[in-house]
């Protein structure tokens, strides 16, 4: 087991963006008669822009004007988000590919971003929180999924998602790199006090702790980089697979994230406080951007993105409005 601490200093300068949050939606979730939740979670295309919002029990909603408007997209995908980052397109941007893992209603659907075919998988992946697949290859035979209120049951196939067996409670978070090699974060409780970063190389058969950390945030991909914010706000990262971890930034509230900008140096972060933004991968932080009051500070179900395009960032929690808040 090999984890390397580096030095990082921090300093909070000031936020970049503009001081009033903008409200994107206006009742949708009223018009568009949605089930419980309402607006349920929300991805955005980084590479035009287009944002794809999941309507509790109506489907995935889209808009290509920065939520000026929203039109429906698919009502295949019914039921609810909650988990952020349960809905997902390619984060390596090689393919137009979005999955969803829903609470309640279907079970895990993998499509693309025009939504012209859903594959919907096994039974077995309803009703769960989120689910982590191999982006590396098209055939996306292994995937992990964490069953919604079992005690952090992690589902595994190995099948590209035509049947699911149980592989262990207690876990948190996870993420696949390829058909063969993951990493699924151990949840810390009364029988796990010093949970950690389990590994696997032969597809979920065996797993190795790699690293002493836990937390339930889901981790992010970017230029062959794999990030995650941990409990206590630190964010580590891994350039081989999960076999050994560097400590990038001490953001100390961190919760989900980091979005990333134009390049992976400009990481946007979601905290207890607010937002924060550094464009020097973490050396430096401005102060959080407070969130909208409406929101009532942060939640596990609140949702954040980063559009590169349009610099803006677009911010909600389940039950609420869509925010916007565009740069300077």
């Amino acid at each position: 087991m090999r984890f390397i601490l580096g030095s990082v200093f921090i300093v909070l300068c000031s936020p970049l963006f503009a001081a009033d949050w903008e409200k994107v939606t206006d009742n949708l979730a009223k018009k568009e008669k949605a089930g419980y939740g309402g607006l349920c979670g929300i991805t955005i295309d980084h590479s035009n822009g287009h944002i794809y919002l999941n309507v509790s029990d109506k489907g995935i909603y889209r808009s290509t004007d920065q939520g000026s408007s929203f039109s429906l997209f698919s009502n295949e995908v019914k039921g609810r988000t909650e988990w952020p980052g349960c809905m997902m397109l390619d984060p390596t941007g090689k393919t137009k590919r979005l999955v969803a893992a829903l609470v309640y209603g279907s079970p895990i659907l993998m499509g693309d971003s025009e939504g012209k075919k859903w594959n919907v998988l096994d039974k077995k992946s309803s009703h769960v929180d989120w689910c982590a697949i191999n982006w590396t290859g098209l055939d996306s035979k292994f995937i992990l999924a964490f069953k919604h209120e079992s005690n952090g049951m992690i589902l595994l196939s190995n099948d590209a998602g035509q049947s699911f067996t149980e592989i262990g409670k207690g876990f948190s978070s996870a993420w696949v790199f390829d058909n063969k090699t993951a990493v699924a974060m151990q949840a810390k409780t009364k029988e796990q006090p010093e949970p950690k970063i389990m590994r696997t190389t032969d597809a979920g058969k065996s797993w190795t702790p790699v690293a002493n950390f836990t937390t339930p945030a889901l981790p992010q991909w970017r230029d062959g980089k794999l990030y995650w914010i941990v409990d206590g706000g630190a964010i580590i990262t891994t350039a081989n697979k999960g076999e050994t971890w560097d400590k990038l930034s001490e953001t100390k509230e961190g919760k989900f994230g980091p979005m990333f900008g134009k390049s992976s140096s400009h990481l946007l972060v979601l905290g207890k406080t607010g937002i924060l933004e550094s464009i020097d991968e973490g050396k430096t932080w401005n102060k959080p951007i407070p969130l909208p009051a409406d929101l009532k500070g942060w939640s596990s179900l609140t949702w954040f993105d980063y559009d590169p395009i349009n610099d803006a960032l677009y911010v909600m929690k389940m039950g609420s409005e869509l925010y916007r808040m565009k740069r300077k």
